[in-house]
């Protein structure tokens, strides 16, 4: 008998599922690509993670490429751990991504005898996560916008939701688990065990990362929603995966993204307000359960300031505590990658799947997101905090719209 749920619909109804994926190799690593070495790229930052900022990073990237002094960002992302690694023993021997000031993305290889050093990571996950890397003393841990995970089908399922308890007997037992339509193993993606989506989907329900059910394993975003593509196209809409939220934004020609019901929840809820929407509401307050803080990682002195001067201004341009150069918004294009700057945040946990918590940004953008992120919102605009007065005593002109503070 096929195993299901009881399921309530007040969001969405929760249903099972799964999908199966296996590749070797990143589109990256295949290339034949020169050396960075021999490319004199003007003033380049190196950087090493998972591929869920990517796609951030290339927008950042490309315009700060334009600038008149410009900075080049170099980054390399086989995943999570692995690009923590890295970081940690000064050798990253991966190709990195660049971008030019026309927003051409490029691949260069380091020298893969000695590899090559970077000046930050980042991970969607603690560096706790990671087995057998630790963090060195003089490496700390900075904010990072949030990210989420999100669980995706061909665009033509008739699916609407999956549950924790679902996706645990999907990729837990696979096609034994039962749980209709996905139980086909052939059809079940996954990810490899040290990337930051699967890390956070184990944790999220259940399954240890190296037990992981599904004949496809994949190691990229592009190559999970590929897979799903494919893999529906043929199957009836058999297949599932899991990728981050900003590639799954970018899909959604392709790929829909299932409304999510965790372990201690009723009922099922999209990252937005709705399934077509892009407003990333039910992050913003917690009840898509499927988010967390991002993680940069940077070399820090005895006092724990970030020794590179080029990383402690990404990071805190990223944070809304510096201003970015003329004509680079990093929150902006943060925002229109899929990513949520915490300065838009109304709650905050620890970890990947810890408690959630009310959280109050230093510099609220709740407005300026809104509006980024939808075209519209209610939030007053501004130039200075006169303008405020009469929406509150409190209330403070920042980003460009009247704040509660």
């Amino acid at each position: 008998m096929l195993w299901r749920r009881k399921t309530r619909f007040a969001c969405a109804a929760a249903a099972g599922g799964a999908l199966a994926l296996s590749l070797t190799g990143s589109a990256l690593a295949q290339q034949t690509v020169p050396q960075c070495s021999t490319l004199n790229l003007p003033h380049p930052v190196w950087g090493a993670g998972g591929s869920a900022i990517t796609a951030d990073l290339a927008l950042v990237a490309t315009k700060l490429s334009g600038l008149q002094n410009p900075i080049t960002i170099l980054f390399s992302d086989p995943s999570a751990c692995t690009g923590l690694k890295g970081f940690v023993d000064k050798a990253v021997k991966g190709n990195f991504w660049y971008w030019t000031a026309a927003g051409e993305q490029k691949s260069c290889a380091p020298d893969q005898v000695t590899g090559q050093e970077v000046d930050f990571a980042h991970l969607g996950n603690p560096a706790t996560d990671c087995t057998n890397t630790t963090l060195p003393d003089d490496a700390k841990d900075f904010p990072a916008p949030v990210q989420t995970l999100n669980v995706i089908v061909g665009v033509n399922s008739q699916e609407q939701s999956i549950s924790a308890e679902a996706l645990y007997f999907i990729y837990g037992f696979g096609a034994a688990g039962q749980a209709a339509p996905w139980t086909n193993n052939a059809h079940i993606v996954k990810r490899t065990p040290t990337s930051f989506v699967h890390l956070f989907l184990a944790s999220a329900i259940g399954v240890p990362p190296a037990s992981f059910k599904g004949d496809v394993q994949v190691t990229t975003n592009p190559d999970s929603i590929a897979k799903v593509v494919e893999f529906s196209a043929a199957s009836q809409n058999t297949a599932i995966g899991y990728v981050s939220g900003s590639a799954a934004d970018k899909a959604r020609a392709t790929v829909k993204t299932l409304a999510f019901q965790a372990k201690d929840q009723t009922c099922a809820y999209w990252p937005d307000s709705g399934p077509t929407k892009n407003d990333k509401a039910n992050v913003v307050n917690g009840q898509y359960a499927l988010w967390t803080p991002g993680h940069w990682f940077a070399r820090v002195n005895s006092s724990g300031a970030i020794i590179n001067q080029d990383v402690k201004n990404l990071i805190e341009w990223y944070d809304a505590k510096a201003e970015p150069p003329t004509g680079v918004d990093v929150i902006g294009l943060a925002i229109d990658s899929g990513d949520i700057p915490r300065c838009a945040m109304k709650v905050t946990r620890t970890g990947l799947t810890g408690a959630i918590s009310s959280y109050a940004p230093e510099n609220p953008c709740t407005h300026y997101f809104e509006k980024r992120a939808t075209g519209t919102t209610s939030g007053k605009v501004c130039t200075n905090d006169d303008a405020c007065g009469s929406v509150s005593s409190t209330s403070k002109c920042r980003f460009g719209y009247c704040e509660a503070y």
